[in-house]
Parts: C-alpha cells; structure tokens; sequence
C-alpha cells in the first residue's frame, strides 16, 4: 500500500471510531489485519456461537476459519448440504452469540450504509444476534452519509455482482449502477444505520488496509 495513503488511513481511523462511538457503536481502529485478528479474537469468547454474511473481507483475514479452529459452533451455511440446509443455518442466526458482516460504506460521521440481495445479512444487522460484529478495510470510509450510499450503489453494488457469472444486470455490464428493476438484481434492500441501539451491541473494527469491496 501506497506510504501515504496508509497514514491517511492511520490519522482518519480514530477519528472515524470516535464518530461511532458517538452513535452508541462499540468501535476499534487496528492499524493492519494482524492487529484486526487479535482485537476481534479477544471479543469473541471461544464458547460463543458464530454465523456470518457473505464478505471477502471476512476470507482476506481468515477469520471464520481461526474460529473453528479455536472450538467456536460455527454456523456454517457453506458447509450446507443443499439450498434448504442454508436457508435453515441463515435464520439460525437470528438466536446466535455473533453474526460476523463486512460494511459496503461507513461515512466519517459513523454511519453505515449496506446493501443485500435477500436480506439475510442487513435482517441479521438490525435485530436478532446478541452482537454484530462488522469488520471493514479503510477503502470503505468515505465522507458523507451520501457518498456511502454513493459507494454501495455505485462501487460495492457492481463489483459484487461480478463475483456471480451468469448474472445479468446493467451493473454487470457497465460497472456502474442503473438503478435497474433485473430479476437479477441484488440491491434489494438498502439499509442506513445511523445509530447502534441497544448500544453497543454492533462493534465495528476498522482495517487501516484496503479489503473487500
């Protein structure tokens, strides 16, 4: 990574964590995903359920896989048998310890901004896990309430819609978004968290690395 881009990152991760934690987050800036992987192992406990969204960033650091080598009961929906098995550990879920989710957007202000195919994941967000936990590079922090919002349309939105060959959506084509009515179509629901409530149920870990999307 580029020297000063890393310390953009590193002088506006603090004040970025300071803006959550004025919106009732829990929030840490780890300055690299070494330090990103002791932070989160400490917060959950190793007797603790664990499910999660789908999220490149959460492969990058290898994170589910630290899990269950550590003994955590993974709720693994991408070990399921079939599409019902999935479907099944998607809304167990709702009762477990954590639910582990990237952001595609965190304005400086401490706002996140997502966007879900089906919904699993943003449901998951607003209510039901004990705690959330959201693990985000740097890359996804932008200004404004809008230009998160700008980014999960216009850069997340397209650039996870390459990831599934076969799909077809204008985004796919273009790269950009049309916000278009395809069957294909995975800005379904577009959810802005504004505030954490109760507070500090969603702890948000912020990478000074570029991951994910």
């Amino acid at each position: 990574m580029d020297k000063i881009m890393k310390l953009r990152y590193d002088r506006l991760g603090p004040k970025v964590v300071n803006a959550l934690e004025k919106r009732n987050f829990e929030a840490y800036y780890c300055t690299d995903r070494t330090a990103a992987m002791e932070q989160i192992l400490s917060l959950i406990a190793p007797d603790t359920s664990v499910c999660y969204g789908g999220s490149l960033t959460l492969n990058a650091l290898g994170l589910k896989e630290a899990l269950r080598q550590r003994g955590n009961r993974m709720l693994d929906r991408d070990l399921a048998a079939d599409v019902y098995e999935r479907q099944a550990i998607e809304h167990q879920a709702f009762a477990a310890d954590w639910f582990l989710m990237s952001s595609n957007a965190i304005s400086e202000d401490g706002q996140l901004v997502n966007i879900d195919g089906i919904g699993n994941r943003v449901a998951a967000l607003i209510y039901g896990p004990k705690n959330v936990l959201i693990v985000a590079g740097m890359n996804k922090v932008v200004k404004s309430e809008a230009d998160a919002m700008g980014r999960a349309r216009n850069v997340a939105g397209p650039a996870n819609m390459m990831r599934f060959p076969g799909k077809e959506t204008p985004c796919a084509v273009t790269g950009s978004c049309a916000n278009c009515n395809s069957p294909d179509c995975i800005c379904n629901q577009i959810v802005i968290t504004r505030r954490c409530n109760p507070p500090k149920r969603i702890k948000v870990v912020l990478v000074g690395e570029e991951l994910g999307l």
